[in-house]
């Protein structure tokens, strides 16, 4: 089996990666039950197990650091996976630095303010690793399949005319440079289903007792937009996918690959900000030896003095 380290990782999602400024036909550029051919499904679950340690690694300096943060971003269709993703994915991280927000139906409190208002306020702290499970494009996608939904966000009438997708990707293009300018690296993962896929996960959660609860009616009923939904997604993958912040397409058709896939883009992400420790300065090491030897100087009659010392470095195990 391949070693999976940050590199093979890069060369892993780089076929996924929507280049800035590529049209996209998203039924004909990205096959949804793609895998990387050096990957078996067998060696799936070691290959996972390697990115959760890099990224677990990884979260702990971004933490220490605290000068940068990260924004996952999960986009796609009922049934693709973006809850797994986040529990297989984030499983060995410190739930202390991760926030996870999911969005649902806007509030009428956040129909009183701008469209990107709720998603600013939920935006990751430096040092901490944020999840938006959904996010503010879906200001460009379910309200575009659903125009109605404009008519709730009490817009006035030159905000809704002339070419508003237009300007709402150049807005969203805009905010997250500002957000990358400032610290805040974005990682944007879109979990391609196909449509044979969807309805047998569906009829999963329908068969399977104790998957009923997943299951909703509307989810149904939303697979009569199905074509209009992969045009929005065309359309977002075609018009914000950017230098700063490009679209990762996952292939969601295999659970187990989409998870590597997804893990695989977000250690890339964070081995590209490759946060370190702090170290300190001459005065800060002083008073840390100070503090040591007083330490030192309370072991008990035969322990160690400073376990974590090698032997013959004063006070080792067995010294």
């Amino acid at each position: 089996m391949a070693e999976l380290d940050p590199q093979a990782m890069g060369a892993l999602i780089e076929p996924m990666r929507v280049k800035p400024g590529a049209h996209v036909n998203l039924g004909r550029d990205y096959d949804p039950a793609y895998r990387a051919g050096w990957i078996k499904k067998r060696d799936g679950e070691e290959y996972l197990e390697r990115g959760v340690e890099l990224l677990s690694s990884y979260q702990d300096r971004l933490a220490a650091q605290s000068t940068y943060a990260l924004l996952i971003v999960l986009q796609g269709l009922d049934g693709a996976g973006k809850d797994s993703t986040i529990r297989h994915v984030m499983s060995g991280v410190n739930p202390q630095g991760v926030v996870v927000r999911s969005f649902k139906v806007p509030t009428d409190e956040e129909h009183s303010h701008d469209y990107l208002w709720r998603y600013v306020k939920a935006l990751p702290a430096h040092g901490q690793i944020g999840i938006f499970n959904r996010s503010h494009y879906e200001e460009v996608l379910v309200v575009r399949v659903h125009p109605d939904e404009l008519e709730r966000e009490k817009l006035p009438p030159e905000a809704v005319s002339g070419e508003i997708w237009k300007r709402r990707f150049h807005t969203i293009n805009e905010w997250e440079r500002h957000l990358v300018d400032n610290g805040t690296r974005i990682v944007k993962l879109f979990l391609n289903m196909s449509w044979e896929e969807q309805r047998e996960r569906f009829l999963k959660r329908i068969d399977l007792p104790e998957k009923n609860w997943k299951f909703s009616a509307s989810d149904v009923a939303e697979r009569r937009y199905w074509n209009d939904y992969q045009h929005a997604f065309s359309q977002m993958l075609t018009h914000s996918s950017t230098e700063w912040a490009p679209w990762y397409v996952i292939p969601a058709d295999h659970k187990w690959f989409a998870r590597i896939a997804a893990a695989a883009a977000i250690v890339s992400a964070l081995a590209a900000i490759d946060p370190q420790y702090p170290t300190v300065g001459a005065q800060e090491r002083e008073e840390l030896e100070r503090s040591a030897a007083a330490l030192r100087a309370e072991a008990p009659p035969g322990a160690p003095t400073d376990p974590y010392l090698h032997k013959g470095d004063g006070g080792g195990e067995g010294s």
